[in-house]
């Protein structure tokens, strides 16, 4: 069946009004909407760090732990800058949307994302209802590590923009050393992952309370290249009563009875908003 975007939307509407528990699902692409990059590709990591592709470096290369050991102040160039963007942006329309729903429908509800840039938290989500499966560049740890111990993101990293190097270093806490974020990086062997588990084990907890539960399961950004947020909301998607709703502009591709949303995530979750505010009129 040939559906028109406004069908697409009255049926996710229907999903999201039917069910009790909400899961929403993200990856980069839920960050566009912001204004912020989204790296697809190296073209598109250029396009938001222009300096790295004169120095030849891709997404993989920068986002690499053993910058912060050879050459601290490079790595903290590139999580640095980071950082302080994701510090300025505000949330878009769309995430406030999402917590509207599950305030106006009485839905229980959690956050899984593969982003580190806390947008949701910002949004008004309470970290106790967020999975943060990559971590989060507000967190730190020792680069080494001399401990378990991770803690609050709170410095000021000036970067300059034509080196991409850090004009301050954050140190660990308890040993002095170098600290790094506490993000799973490509190739990384170092990353404390207790704070991303704790996450994950309540999120379990939020599972098994719905075992039998409708549940409406929102994905957003989430594309094919680095597949974990669509192999998690597909697997969640399996369970009976279940209905998942995916929003991607280039990838939105999923059998039925889950609905395909071929938009961005703001324009599909403003057109969705249509479809439940004509419904309550």
């Amino acid at each position: 069946m040939d559906l028109d975007l406004t069908d697409r939307f009255r049926m996710a509407a229907e999903a999201i009004r039917g069910a009790r528990a909400l899961v929403i699902t993200s990856g980069a692409g839920m960050g566009v909407d912001s204004g912020l990059p989204d790296f697809r590709g190296d073209h598109g990591f250029w396009k938001a760090y222009p300096m790295y592709q004169r120095l030849g470096i891709n997404f993989v290369n920068a986002a690499n732990p053993t910058h912060f050991e050879r050459d601290p102040a490079f790595g903290w160039g590139f999580y640095g800058h980071r950082a302080n963007l994701y510090r300025g942006t505000a949330p878009h329309l769309g995430f406030h949307l999402l917590k509207e729903w599950s305030r106006r429908f009485e839905l229980d509800t959690f956050v899984v994302t593969s982003n580190v840039d806390g947008q949701f938290q910002k949004a008004g989500f309470s970290e106790e209802q967020v999975v943060e499966v990559h971590g989060s560049i507000h967190h730190l740890q020792c680069l080494a590590p001399c401990s378990m111990t991770i803690w609050d993101n709170k410095e000021e990293i000036p970067v300059d923009l034509a080196t991409m190097r850090a004009e301050h270093i954050p140190r660990c806490i308890r040993c002095g050393g170098v600290a790094r974020p506490n993000i799973l990086m490509f190739g990384d062997y170092s990353w404390i992952s207790d704070r991303t588990s704790a996450q994950e084990d309540r999120f379990e907890a939020f599972l098994d309370s719905h075992d039998r539960d409708t549940m409406a399961i929102v994905e957003m950004g989430a594309g094919t290249a680095i597949p974990t947020i669509r192999y998690l909301g597909e697997r969640l998607g399996d369970r009976e009563g279940a209905t998942m709703v995916r929003i991607n502009p280039r990838e939105a591709q999923i059998r039925p009875p889950h609905i395909s949303v071929p938009a961005g995530a703001l324009e599909g979750l403003r057109g969705i908003e249509a479809e439940l505010a004509e419904e309550e009129a």
